[in-house]
């Protein structure tokens, strides 16, 4: 957690040393992305493919990075088909989510959208009038709320409670009756996404034998089961901020094998993570811009803030920090505890509280890992109107140098 690649502590040191404002960027490496990417596919048993949900991180060079590697992309708003379009290699796309506008369907379908999870029983007829409309036969999903057992709980619950995500299971039977019924309209499969930011693993191999379990049922459902192949099992794999002890992928995918190959009419299954796929390879960096005491408790000021890195605000962490001195600190400096917090004028605008370092002074910089999913994406940029950060995207394994984009 403490350690920084070379090329990211370069980049950083380059940007600073560029002159200007004091610094507030993010840093991605794309080179570590390319080989996250490459061990997570690598470990998929057969019957099994991934599609990358964007809402993680829709940067064109990320999704530039991904697209040769996974089986596709899942959408979930009419801008985010524009970043698909946009990719340099043209990749399959699904489209979820609640709310969904006749826009962004129409928009969906013009873009040749592979299948569209269908969230109500009152977007599926909005669906079928659309795809009449467009003289187009849509694949679907049904997005299933299913019944779950408190033991299959999460803090960011998707499904097995109230949510404004999928179907209940109470009501799948007249979902698919209606779709079935739909003349432009076909059942493709059922989508669950029941758990977010899920760590444990074990908890996620339950999770997927009750899905495989319940598989014949949600199938037998429809007058036409041979066309229902497909099971999305959503992502929800989480990112744990304050260890090195992450999610073990390789051993669930282990398990999906086997359990796939006990069954005999086995689905297609298809994972669709996001921050399991890119918080890895981004960094928040931010210059030290005053140090003050208050009623005992010491604040490191720094350029930025949680307008452009709500991560740790919204996951309810103090997030890790790595400290890159101007100047070299002596190995018996003494550790202070201090709360490292943005400009903006709220007391909410904290990144991470109690952090032990030592030989701290203005000017130095402090690197948040992790920062590559969830995290400028989510901001509020505009609160203050700062200046929005620059994002710096290191090559994947090229000569040419970084890419910069500003806002």
């Amino acid at each position: 957690m403490d350690r920084l690649p070379a090329a990211v502590r370069d980049a950083i040191e380059a940007q600073r040393m560029s002159g200007g404002d004091p610094l507030a960027m993010f840093i991605y490496d794309l080179d570590a992305l390319r080989q996250h990417i490459e061990r997570v596919m690598a470990a998929l048993p057969a019957g099994v493919e991934l599609y990358y949900a964007i809402k993680a991180n829709s940067e064109a060079p990320i999704l530039a990075t991904l697209a040769p590697w996974v089986d596709g992309f899942e959408i979930s708003s009419g801008g985010e088909i524009e970043r698909v379009h946009d990719c340099p290699t043209p990749k399959r796309f699904v489209f979820s989510g609640p709310g969904k506008l006749d826009s962004d369907l129409r928009a969906a379908m013009r873009h040749d959208v592979e299948a569209i999870h269908v969230e109500s029983l009152n977007e599926i007829e909005r669906l079928q009038r659309l795809a009449r409309e467009a003289g187009r036969m849509q694949a679907v999903f049904i997005r299933i709320n299913p019944q779950l057992p408190p033991s299959l709980s999460t803090r960011l619950a998707m499904a097995g409670t109230p949510t404004p995500f999928g179907i209940d299971e109470s009501d799948l039977a007249q979902a698919v009756r209606q779709v079935d019924a739909a003349s432009h309209l076909r059942l493709q499969g059922f989508h669950v996404h029941a758990m977010s930011h899920q760590q444990q693993v074990e908890r996620h191999e339950r999770l997927l034998d009750a899905y495989l379990q319940r598989w014949p049922q949600w199938k037998a459902l429809s007058a036409q089961p041979q066309s229902i192949t497909h099971l999305n099992v959503g992502g929800g794999i989480g990112v744990d901020y304050l260890s090195d002890d992450q999610f073990d992928w390789q051993r669930l995918c282990r398990h999906l094998g086997r359990r796939l190959a006990e069954i005999d009419d086995a689905p297609l299954v298809r994972f669709e993570p996001g921050r399991f796929i890119t918080a890895f390879c981004g960094y928040y960096a931010i210059e030290v811009l005053d140090m003050k005491a208050s009623h005992g408790t010491h604040f490191l000021v720094c350029r930025g803030g949680t307008h452009q890195f709500r991560l740790p605000v919204a996951q309810g962490h103090d997030h890790p920090v790595i400290h890159l001195p101007q100047r070299p600190v002596a190995a018996d400096a003494p550790r202070r505890r201090w709360t490292v917090v943005g400009q903006l004028c709220t007391p909410k605008d904290v990144l991470s509280r109690d952090r032990p370092l030592a030989g701290i002074a203005v000017g130095d910089v402090l690197a948040l890992p992790l920062a590559g999913a969830y995290g400028y994406n989510i901001s509020h940029a505009d609160f203050l109107c700062h200046p929005r950060p620059t994002q710096l995207f290191l090559p994947a394994g090229t000569s040419q140098g970084p890419s910069v984009r500003s806002h």
